[in-house]
C-alpha cells in the first residue's frame, strides 16, 4: 500500500479500540456469507443447509417464482438501473403501479416510495417536525426513528412501551407548548413481536390534535389480512401516517409512506432521503408490485406465519404472540449466542440479538415465522428447543 492511500495510525487506533470494547462484552458484530434458496434454507459460509427461524422474509415472496420472473422481466425492459434520482431522470414508469397498489391496501389517497425503510423515516420525520415542534415516541420505536427524530431537531419525550395512560400525561402537560406534535411507534416491534395500541393512540391524536405514524414494516402481509397493523386493531382512519418497507413480507426492496395527497406531494417535494437519491432498481419495483398482488389476492398466504408463530409458542409455553415474531429472552449475551450456535448444530438458523439492538441483560432468540415453511420443519424446530431445555 503507498503512503497517501494509508490510515492514519490515530484513526487505526481509534477503530481497534472500539472493536476490543464491544469485543469484550460479547458485541462486535461480523459478517457472513448466506446463500438462500426457497422454503427459507440457506448456507452460511459454504457451510451445511440450515433452516432460518430469523429471516423478515414473512411470506416467503424473496424466493417466489413469479416474485422472481416479475423482477427479471422488469430489468429486461427498463435495465439493471434507473439512473438519477426520481425527480430528475430516475421515476421509472413501474412506481405510478407501485405506489397505487401501496395506497389501496393501505386505504389512503396516495403513497410515494423511498429507497428503503430507514431512508423513509430519516425523510418523513424531518420534513413534517422541526425544531419548535414535539415529537413523542415509544422507547421501543426502530432507531431509523431515532435518526428521524434527531434530524427534525424537535423536542422529543419517549413514553413506556404501549403506556397509552402515560402519552396522556405527555399531551396534557405538552401539547399547548408546541404548533405541531407527533406521536411515533412501530406497528409491530421487531424484537418482541407485540403490537401498538394504535386505535386508542389514534383517539387520543384526534383529541389532542397530534398525528399518529406507525412504522408497519414487520406488519405488511403478516397481519390484518396482509394490509398491516392498523387494520389488524380496528384504527383505519385513525393513523394518518402509515410507513413501512417492501423489504420484509414482500421479500424486495424499499420504503414507502402512505397518507393523503398533500402529504405525499410534500415528500416528493421537500424529504432530502427522497430527493438526493438514485431510483430504486426496476427489478426491485417489479417485484415488490407482484408480491403486493399475492398479498392480496392470497389471504392463506398472509394468514399462515401467524397460525405457524402460535403453534411454536403452544408447544413451548410461550405467550401467545400477536404477530410471526416470538421472542425467546435469555439474559446474557454469551447465553445468547450459545443457544444459537446450539440450533444451529441441529439445522436451525436462529440469531442472538444483543445491545444496543435490545436492551442490557435481554438478549434474546428472535424467532421468525414464515408461509413458505413446512410443517415438519417448525415442529423439528419445536422438538429442538425442547431437547436445549427452552420451554414447556
Amino acid at each position: 500500500m503507498s503512503t497517501e492511500n494509508k490510515a492514519p495510525a490515530s484513526l487505526n487506533d481509534f477503530a481497534s479500540g472500539k472493536l476490543q470494547a464491544l469485543e469484550a462484552k460479547n458485541q462486535r458484530r461480523t459478517l457472513v456469507n448466506t446463500s438462500r434458496t426457497q422454503d427459507m434454507a440457506l448456507s452460511v459460509n459454504g457451510g451445511p443447509r440450515l433452516i432460518s427461524f430469523t429471516d423478515n422474509d414473512y411470506l416467503g415472496l424473496s424466493t417466489h417464482p413469479d416474485v422472481v420472473a416479475a423482477a427479471q422481466e422488469a430489468s429486461a425492459r427498463y435495465g439493471a438501473g434507473t439512473g438519477a434520482s426520481r425527480l430528475v431522470t430516475g421515476n421509472c414508469p413501474l412506481y405510478a403501479e407501485l405506489e397505487a397498489t401501496i395506497a389501496r391496501i393501505k386505504g389512503t389517497e396516495d403513497a410515494v416510495v423511498f429507497g428503503s425503510g430507514y431512508m423513509a423515516n430519516v425523510g418523513i420525520i424531518p420534513t413534517l417536525i422541526g425544531p419548535k415542534d414535539l415529537i413523542i415516541a415509544d422507547e421501543l420505536v426502530h432507531t431509523c426513528i431515532h435518526a428521524g427524530i434527531t434530524l427534525s431537531r424537535a423536542t422529543c419525550h419517549f413514553f413506556r412501551h404501549n403506556d397509552v395512560e402515560y402519552v396522556k400525561e405527555l399531551l396534557r402537560g405538552h401539547r399547548h407548548d408546541y404548533e405541531r406534535v407527533l406521536i411515533v411507534v412501530d406497528g409491530i416491534y421487531s424484537m418482541d413481536g407485540d403490537l401498538a395500541p394504535l386505535l386508542e393512540l389514534g383517539r387520543l391524536a384526534k383529541v389532542f390534535d397530534a398525528w399518529l405514524m406507525n412504522d408497519d414494516a414487520h406488519a405488511l402481509g403478516t397481519v390484518g389480512g396482509g394490509r398491516g397493523s392498523a387494520h389488524a386493531l380496528g384504527a383505519e382512519g385513525y393513523v394518518p401516517l402509515q410507513m413501512g418497507t417492501l423489504s420484509k413480507g414482500a421479500g424486495s426492496y424499499g420504503g414507502y409512506l402512505a397518507a393523503s395527497k398533500p402529504v405525499i406531494d410534500l415528500m416528493k417535494t421537500r424529504a432530502r432521503s427522497f430527493i438526493y437519491t438514485t431510483g430504486l432498481p426496476p427489478a426491485a419495483l417489479g417485484a415488490s408490485i407482484k408480491a403486493l398482488d399475492l398479498i392480496e389476492n392470497d389471504k392463506a398466504l398472509t394468514e399462515r406465519p401467524l397460525k405457524l408463530a402460535k403453534q411454536f409458542a403452544a408447544a413451548l409455553g410461550l405467550p401467545e404472540p400477536q404477530s410471526p415474531i416470538v421472542p425467546l429472552v435469555i439474559g446474557a449475551e454469551t447465553a445468547a449466542l450459545d443457544a444459537s450456535a446450539q440450533l444451529a448444530e441441529k439445522g436451525y438458523k436462529v440469531i442472538a440479538f444483543r445491545p444496543p439492538t435490545v436492551p442490557e441483560g435481554t438478549s434474546r432468540l428472535r424467532f421468525s415465522f414464515s408461509a413458505s415453511h413446512k410443517d415438519e420443519d417448525v415442529e423439528g424446530l419445536i422438538m429442538a428447543c425442547k431437547a436445549l431445555g427452552y420451554g414447556a
